[in-house]
């Protein structure tokens, strides 16, 4: 294996590079029988795509996906499904410049180290231009779980920089380009005009939830369901830390309110954030992601070069201020790839049998 499949009974392979002909991925092993159109796919990558905003990336790709593959008369055949996206809008010159250096805190240097040799256009493959396949896999996943669960999917931005972002409710989200739950985003517009102006960059924290999932998901002890959510976030470009629940809050509770009791209605709260013991409880995934600042900025930084002499680095080109402003749509998707492979998982061990809600409640009484 060589990093670039997720998943194993629903497996993503993601192929191309940030400014190659394409990219894409393949998907091996969604069930058969799914009706599946590319209108199914492009609502989300729409929703990720570059160039929708200021505050964004000006560069202009349209994102459509093709389907190639693993699709006849509409519907899945259970044979691999093959995802491409063209890429349409490269500027390859603005990277001619750091052929030979390295950007800080980018992947420049150790992707040098590791394979001998890397390809500086928009990053090649550390390109968060990468996401967007998994952003269409996502797309398919969540619709076989919809339609077999009802589950869906959801996320918002919580914080941008130093500013953070009070909930107000889920019904802004789609209504501005940071993904913010809150009417009024002047302050946010403010702050990223204020950010680019000085040529610097800034992170974002987000959170993304999961609803009507079902009980039973995950495989201890090393297969747990907040496992490997953690492990798929931490696969998303600049994603340097991840919460399950509370999070690094549950630090300060007390047993008294971290445990989630339980009630003849359900659980009272939901501190664990919908996983106990690795296995998911029915209520909501909650989780959170930090993201780092952009690392391709404007502002002249020392570094070195090739040669390992010192130099100064100035990233020209078209980027994102903030990658989180973005990074909503791809931590969904991410979130879904996790809990179709367990529910996956689940149908082959347990046949599709597993403890509900309603279960527990019909054997109190």
């Amino acid at each position: 294996m060589s990093g670039n499949t997720f998943g194993t009974l629903f497996a993503v392979t993601n192929f191309g590079e940030s400014h190659g002909p394409a990219i894409g991925c393949v998907i091996d092993g969604c069930p058969p029988g799914l009706s599946l159109t590319e209108a199914d796919i492009q609502g989300d990558l729409d929703r990720r795509r570059p160039g929708t905003s200021r505050h964004v990336t000006q560069r202009s790709e349209p994102d459509a996906v093709e389907i190639l593959s693993g699709v006849y008369e509409g519907k899945t055949t259970g044979t691999p499904i093959c995802l491409l996206i063209k890429n349409t809008d490269q500027r390859s010159k603005d990277y001619g410049n750091i052929l030979d250096t390295f950007r800080p805190g980018h992947a420049d240097y150790t992707y040098l180290h590791k394979y001998g040799l890397r390809d500086p256009r928009g990053g090649g493959r550390s390109s968060a231009r990468l996401t967007a396949p998994m952003v269409a896999a996502g797309a398919v996943a969540k619709k076989w779980l919809f339609e077999k669960y009802g589950t869906t999917f959801r996320g918002c931005m919580t914080q941008v920089g130093e500013v953070v972002i009070p909930f107000e409710s889920w019904e802004h989200v789609p209504n501005n380009p940071f993904f913010a739950p809150v009417a009024d985003v002047s302050a946010l517009e403010d702050y990223m005009d204020a950010l680019r102006k000085a040529g610097d960059s800034c992170g974002a924290r987000l959170r993304v939830t999961a609803s009507n999932v079902p009980v039973g998901l995950g495989e201890p002890l090393f297969d747990k369901l907040d496992a490997d959510i953690a492990f798929a976030m931490m696969g998303i470009n600049a994603v340097k830390g991840v919460e399950i629940g509370a999070g690094f809050a549950s630090v300060a509770q007390r047993g008294t309110v971290h445990g989630d009791a339980l009630t003849p209605e359900g659980f009272a709260s939901n501190h664990s954030g919908g996983v106990l013991g690795g296995i998911s409880t029915g209520q909501d995934l909650e989780v959170s992601i930090a993201i780092k600042p952009t690392s391709s900025i404007i502002t002249p930084r020392p570094s070195i070069d090739a040669g390992g002499k010192p130099v100064e680095v100035v990233t020209k080109g078209r980027h994102d201020p903030c990658v989180g402003i973005r990074a909503t749509p791809i931590a969904e998707a991410m979130l879904a790839l996790v809990v179709m492979e367990h529910a996956l998982r689940q149908r082959a061990q347990c046949a599709d049998v597993s403890v509900s809600t309603p279960d527990i409640e019909r054997r109190r009484g």
